[in-house]
């Protein structure tokens, strides 16, 4: 059992946990969630004794053992299978022991101890945790200095699930995983013997792999039974009785301020006022519930539609030697208004396929043909090494803008999501999820007609995640996702595409079938949708040829649109000349003129939203069908 009491944690002279307590049941596998920078991290140094509190205290059973993944990722010449079963020290240390023993009663209580710990299974455990985290039979025999530093904290992850700590503690796991990796991950956790603490920003993962929440806000700690889906419920359900009794509580004590006031100094009602008084004083404000909502993302539109097929590859191969492609004999189309996942391990050539899109590689063999005007835009997460540390994010954009006047510059930046403060913050200050978004508006600043993203959600917490799928679905263009975010996918994409054994196909399935086919579950859930009338695949394509249908219709809607905001400018510059009371004096029939005009476009505004109003109904219905 963990039990934190009083706690308070202070970095930098700034207070992230006040007072704050929690208990957390032997077994229990919490999500610990809240937005970027409240303390999540801090807590779980704590916990783990690297740091001091400032009250408070944190106690543990005697001799729980707790793990975490070590910050640095190995890199020696050992084979990663033998750095994993390094990890449960208890086991190295015995077999160790083993080689040297002499005594006989000592050898035979070595022997007992690993055959309790499970000893002889190890390799097999390994070997197992290591597949599930990508690497293959060959790849666990190889040296962890042949890895790059993502597929070392893989192996870091590994060593730490091995040791099977009591106390499990996970920061941000699926950072450096692939969805393979992740929905692996879900289930390991979720089948995990003992109790499990794991910051999280991917909903699929809190929703799945855990049983509680334990959420970080306003320096407090709150335990929540549920996965994340139930505690956001949960949490607006609560935040919303709160703001009913704060205005209830607001009434009521406007109501004895004003008897107080009335009554104070007349003798006969002294009494009642003072013991109104009273009651004033004992009433123990109801907290307002504060703004917490995030800046949303805003994308520009592409300055030109270009028609479909924006890019047809007809039998591509590419890669980075010449004669060894990476993918193979590609024959695939992407149209203007595409939502496009790409699945499959890391290593498969997923980024691979992003860059010949977007024009970083060359096809060794085959035809690309690209729609004459087409823009395309690639965000990665490497890419935050290219910002200028020492600029700021208007100095960024500033450098898009030369001529363009200071506020349009600073408008502009704002789009990002990026606050006046943290627009003058240079950019080596500003956190991962700022950077994040700050790379995204600078990727997407020209509008692209193709929007390539690369695990964009890495930093964004939970939120600021929802932001960018609200930004995604609004974006008229196309767009091409590689994401661990299941959540993410499922919420923006229309269409899924297999990358897989040097090939890029279309996958004929949802997310819940790619699942299936990564982890080997048995498929009779598979089966039972097969048999429905329509598979999701099904209404996605059915979803995707009506928005084509209608799309001349979405033309309508959108020009008429354009036609109100221009007869709405309109009015408002003529009421503006209206209220001025000169007019009537210096010009009487000009006045009289203006105010049929106001009248006539009055009369017109209101015909024209008569119409979109019909068209916008007829294109609701025709989607819903």
């Amino acid at each position: 059992m963990l039990i934190i009491n009083d706690l308070s944690l202070r970095i930098a002279g700034r207070l992230l946990l006040d007072h704050a307590s929690l208990t957390l049941p032997a077994g229990t596998k919490a999500g610990l969630v809240g937005r970027n920078g409240t303390g999540k991290t801090t807590l779980f140094r704590a916990i783990t004794g690297d740091m001091a509190s400032e009250t408070g205290s944190i106690s543990l059973p005697k001799g729980l053992r707790i793990g975490q993944v070590a910050q640095e990722a190995p890199g020696t010449e050992e084979p990663l299978i033998e750095i994993v079963l390094k990890a449960d020290k208890e086991r190295a240390a015995l077999l160790e022991e083993e080689k040297t023993a002499t005594d006989p009663h000592r050898i035979a209580e070595i022997h007992i101890r690993l055959a309790d710990i499970d000893a002889h299974s190890a390799e097999a455990r390994a070997a197992t945790i290591l597949s599930g985290l990508g690497f293959d039979e060959e790849a666990q025999k190889r040296p962890a200095s042949s890895f790059s530093g993502g597929w070392r904290m893989r192996v870091a992850l590994a060593a730490v699930l091995f040791s099977e700590p009591d106390l499990l503690l996970l920061d941000e796991p699926t950072n450096y995983l692939d969805l393979e990796g992740t929905l692996w991950l879900e289930t390991y956790v979720a089948k995990y013997p003992h109790t499990v603490l794991l910051i999280s920003h991917d909903r699929d993962l809190l929703n799945r792999a855990v049983n509680s929440i334990v959420h970080l806000d306003s320096k407090k700690l709150t335990f929540w039974r549920g996965g994340y889906d139930q505690f956001e419920r949960q949490l607006a359900e609560q935040r919303e009785l709160q703001e009913k009794s704060r205005a209830k509580q607001e009434a009521h004590r406007k109501h004895l301020q004003s008897f107080i006031d009335r009554f104070r100094a007349k003798a006969s009602k002294a009494r009642q006022a003072q013991s109104r008084i009273k009651a004033l004083e004992r009433m123990k404000p109801v907290g307002a519930v504060l703004d917490d909502s995030v800046r949303p993302f805003s994308f520009p539109e592409p300055q030109k539609t270009v028609a479909s097929p924006i890019v047809a590859l007809s039998g591509v191969d590419v890669g980075y030697q010449p004669g060894k492609p990476v993918l193979k004999r590609m024959t695939l189309r992407i149209d203007n208004d595409d939502r496009i996942a790409l699945l499959g391990a890391n290593g498969n050539g997923k980024s691979t396929f992003a860059k010949l899109l977007a024009g970083r590689l060359a096809p060794e063999t085959g035809t690309i043909t690209v729609a004459p005007g087409l823009k395309t835009s690639i965000f990665a997460q490497h890419q935050l090494d290219d910002l200028r540390p020492e600029e700021n994010a208007y100095e960024h954009v500033r450098r898009l803008m030369p001529d363009a006047p200071e506020s349009k510059v600073r408008a502009r930046v704002a789009q990002f999501g990026l606050s006046t403060e943290k627009m003058n913050t240079p950019a080596k200050d500003l956190s991962g999820g700022e950077k994040a978004r700050l790379l995204m508006g600078l990727a997407a600043f020209e509008g692209p007609n193709l929007f390539i993203l690369d695990e964009p959600t890495n930093h964004l917490d939970i939120d600021s995640r929802e932001a960018l799928i609200h930004a995604l679905n609004d974006f008229p263009g196309a767009v091409i996702l590689i994401s661990h975010d299941r959540h993410l996918l499922e919420a923006t994409a229309d269409r899924l595409w297999l990358v897989r054994d040097g090939a890029v196909q279309p996958f004929d399935g949802d997310l819940d079938d790619y699942k299936t086919l990564v982890t080997g579950q048995p498929a009779d859930r598979r089966d039972r949708r097969e048999a429905e009338k329509a598979s999701k695949a099904d209404r996605r394509r059915e979803a995707a040829q009506r928005r084509a249908a209608l799309e001349p219709l979405a033309k309508q809607i959108r020009a008429t649109e354009g036609l109100m905001e221009r007869l709405r400018k309109r009015i408002d510059l003529i009421e503006d000349e209206l209220g001025d009371p000169a007019l009537y004096e210096k010009d009487a029939a000009k006045a009289t003129k203006l105010a049929k005009e106001r009248s006539d476009l009055v009369t017109q505004l209101g015909g024209h939203e008569e119409r979109w109003l019909e068209m916008s109904a007829e294109y609701e219905e025709g989607i819903a069908e």
